[in-house]
């Protein structure tokens, strides 16, 4: 039993031992069961997880406290049982990073001082580590005398957003309320993007065709002429660019993209909540060149950054951009406090309370520095052509057709093209979801054109772990192709040759 009482502060001008001990009890936990889940994840699929789960928690409302000690531990410990820990080298399936253990104690330090980003009086240090944080992230896409800013956001969800709303205000100011903004985004965007304009009463989005995965600027340019053809003079346009498709991890060709919005008179917003990080490293970088036309853009650190979530960013290249957010509360930036220079922090987020989430950022900025971070995306960009080539080299799997985008490949069993399409399929999604039941493997599964134009499953990997190596990639496909080997197949059929892959200026 602790000898502190469970009612014990986290933080404040008290001893902090009971906060030490609890995080104690906490890592014990995490050990313990992780050693009990033995993988990937947990085994059994969702029937028996919920089973473990509620018998470990159960009641989870007593009407007398067990204590925090045993709280703590039996609840972290199921959790950890339980996981899909993207810290294991085989949990691959989305764009689900393991945090950086400093991240992740930052991360600890910001829930003990708790303070909200609403008021400065709330947050006096932490809204300068904010302003420094967002100042550095900006400037990795817009040139600093322009005076770019950003806004640390929950994800790309939040960020797009916040994208769409600023845009439809830039819109109506720009014409005294009469103006219909329209969004413009590939076959290829996020969810999100169609989500935000439903939120915001805009139109559906208008799609554009994306042969190969990637928007077609020539599409977009027909698509431009035929809005302004059918709508009023004064509706104004937002083109959605991607940069990091979720499915395939491929970049839009965002400068000639830029050019044709531009020609246009239409704005670029550019969803780069996964290929944003590509800034952090001169030698991928080139790959997102044209995105500092963009508007406004969206990236993501609990992506390619290695925090733990929430760690979103939205970037302009002007502060003033931001203005439509502003709003006055007198209970947390009164005009005669900001007059007497306390700084006004509520137009920084849609949220009112929220969490401090850029301790955790800066702490991994310092702690890495530019160069160490765009080592560590490098490293997971190399991991994922590797395994683009033991897939290539493989007798029973093979790899869509095209370049491996960013840290994301997507194949699939020879065994599955010897079947017709549909059971084909079938085969491809119950391998995923054996290797899942038995805790092995967490794959993603992506529908994406075959070399010859078909869509079908495939399986997909996105390699986010910043210490992956061959052996663990190697492991990953033998699994894959025991499984195949097992189910029924018909005649062989002939493939096409391995499309020689791209350089990184291609991703």
């Amino acid at each position: 039993m602790s000898q502190y009482p469970d009612t014990a502060v986290a933080a404040g001008p008290g001893d902090p031992r009971a906060l030490r001990a609890l995080t104690a009890v906490a890592l014990d936990a995490l050990a313990d069961g992780a050693a009990a889940r033995g993988g990937a994840l947990p085994a059994g699929g969702p029937e028996a997880v919920t089973a473990r789960t509620r018998n470990l928690l159960t009641p989870i409302l007593p009407a007398q406290g067990v204590g925090a000690h045993d709280a703590l531990y039996d609840t972290v410990r199921a959790t950890a049982q339980g996981a899909a820990d993207p810290g294991e080298a085989h949990c691959v399936a989305h764009l689900h990073c393991p945090p950086l253990a400093v991240a992740a104690a930052a991360d600890l330090a910001a829930s003990a001082l708790n303070p909200s980003m609403d008021s400065w009086d709330q947050a006096p240090a932490a809204a300068v580590v904010e302003e420094e944080v967002t100042a550095a992230l900006a400037t990795l896409m817009y040139p600093a005398e322009k005076r770019p800013d950003a806004l640390i956001t929950s994800g790309g969800t939040e960020s797009n957003l916040v994208a769409l709303l600023l845009a439809r205000e830039r819109a109506r100011a720009a014409t005294d309320g009469r103006g219909t903004l329209h969004v413009l985004c590939g076959e290829n965007a996020h969810h999100s993007v169609h989500r935000a304009a439903w939120i915001l009463g805009l139109p559906a989005p208008r799609h554009i065709p994306c042969p190969g995965g990637r928007m077609d600027p020539a599409a977009l340019d027909t698509a431009l002429r035929d809005l302004a053809d059918t709508t009023g003079r004064a509706d104004r346009a937002l083109v959605v660019a991607t940069a990091g498709t979720t499915d395939e991890g491929l970049i839009d060709p965002l400068p000639a993209i830029a050019l044709t919005a531009q020609r246009h008179g239409a704005e670029l917003h550019v969803d780069a909540a996964y290929g944003g990080p590509l800034l952090f490293s001169d030698e991928l970088a080139e790959a997102l060149r044209g995105i500092e036309h963009a508007v406004s853009v969206t990236f993501d650190l609990h992506k390619m950054g290695w925090q733990p979530v929430a760690a979103g960013v939205l970037a302009v290249p002007d502060a003033e951009l931001l203005h439509a957010l502003s709003l006055r509360a007198d209970y947390l930036n009164a005009d005669d406090d900001t007059e007497a220079g306390l700084p006004d922090l509520l137009g920084r987020s849609l949220r009112t309370s929220r969490r401090p989430d850029a301790l955790k950022i800066a702490v991994t900025l310092r702690a890495l520095g530019r160069e160490g971070l765009g080592r560590v995306v490098e490293h997971c960009v190399r991991t994922a052509r590797r395994l683009g080539d033991a897939v290539d080299a493989h007798p029973a799997l093979r790899r869509r057709p095209g370049p491996v985008g960013i840290s994301t490949v997507l194949f699939r069993p020879v065994a599955a093209d010897r079947l017709p399409a549909e059971e084909g399929d079938e085969l491809v999604a119950g391998i995923r979801r054996q290797l899942l039941t038995e805790g092995l493997a967490v794959l993603g599964r992506a529908t994406a054109e075959d070399h010859d134009g078909t869509r079908r499953l495939w399986l997909k990997a996105t390699l986010l772990h910043p210490q992956t190596v061959a052996a663990d990639l190697d492991a990953l496909l033998k699994l894959v192709a025991e499984r195949a080997e097992l189910s029924p197949t018909a005649d062989v059929v002939t493939l096409p040759a391995p499309q020689a892959r791209l350089e990184s200026s291609a991703l």
